[in-house]
């Protein structure tokens, strides 16, 4: 009897690794070598398995036969863990400490533009319109607010356009904030118009995209993680720069602030990992 690898061993071969990892770039425009290798690989690993591949050569067949193997593969690589006010303190300290200090600093001033970078199925920059809505209250419609929403993936930006969450997104929100701001259609949330109206979302690469400039608040929460430090680096500072005066930096909480941008930010809220921009002197 011929003994068989069980699927859930996998052949490990670098010369293999490196031509999976231009095919991926290739295919569905996936720059790899920008990504941690080891959590790379743990992803790749996953549709390895799926597709009962034993190595990198195997898996290049399936994905260079299976038009639906290339959507699978760029779901595993950007998945998000995604729902509503996730971390709700860090909302909270958003919603105490940043945004008195920002309506204060700019005065009569009544522009005020958010980024949300890797903003997934759009849940992030709903929270924020939320947040901003509930703080100015009355005086929401004397501000013109924006925020804008990023990411690369084109099916997640999609649903962040439609704006219709399922029940299980909104765990964090109490009923008198989804009363408030939601419309429930059958087992879904829809957001309510004035909100929709404030959020928009389009495609954008952190890494080889056009830079941004101009935003007063930056939300880029648990994406820089995976990326190597020299990438991680160089975004901080382009957050930095797209940073009005006195603007708002906020990271993951398992993210660190590495490179130039921590001598040019200042800890604001370090257990919430909010970073205010230096005044020029």
């Amino acid at each position: 009897m011929t003994n068989l690898a069980p699927p859930s061993i996998i052949r490990e071969d670098e010369k293999e690794f490196i031509e999976l990892k231009a095919i991926i770039k290739r295919k569905i425009g996936f720059n790899c070598e920008d990504y941690k290798q080891p959590h790379l690989k743990r992803r790749l690993a996953v549709r390895l398995r799926a597709t009962h591949s034993t190595s990198y050569k195997d898996y290049v067949q399936v994905l260079s036969k299976n038009e639906d193997e290339e959507r699978q593969l760029k779901e595993t690589l950007t998945v998000n863990v995604t729902e509503l006010f996730r971390n709700p303190e860090t909302y909270e300290s958003v919603r105490a400490n940043v945004l008195p200090e920002l309506i204060k600093y700019k005065g009569n001033n009544k522009v005020i533009k958010v980024w949300s970078a890797g903003c997934s199925n759009g849940e992030e920059p709903y929270s924020i319109a939320i947040l901003l809505n509930e703080y100015l209250g009355i005086s929401t419609k004397r501000y013109n607010i924006s925020i804008l929403g990023t990411d690369i993936d084109d099916d997640s930006l999609g649903k962040a356009e439609n704006a219709v969450f399922q029940s299980r997104q909104l765990e964090k929100l109490g009923k008198e904030r989804i009363d408030r701001f939601f419309v429930k259609k059958e087992n879904n949330y829809q957001v309510i118009d004035d909100l929709k109206k404030v959020v928009k979302v389009k495609r954008h690469d952190l890494i080889s995209g056009p830079k941004l400039s101009g935003f007063d608040i930056i939300f880029c929460r648990n994406v820089t993680i995976y990326f190597e430090q020299k990438l991680q680096e160089i975004l901080y500072m382009n957050f930095y720069n797209a940073l009005n005066e006195g603007g708002y930096f906020v990271m993951g909480k398992t993210e660190t602030l590495v490179g130039p941008a921590s001598q040019l930010f200042k800890r604001f809220d370090l257990k919430e990992r909010i970073y205010a921009k230096k005044e020029k002197i």
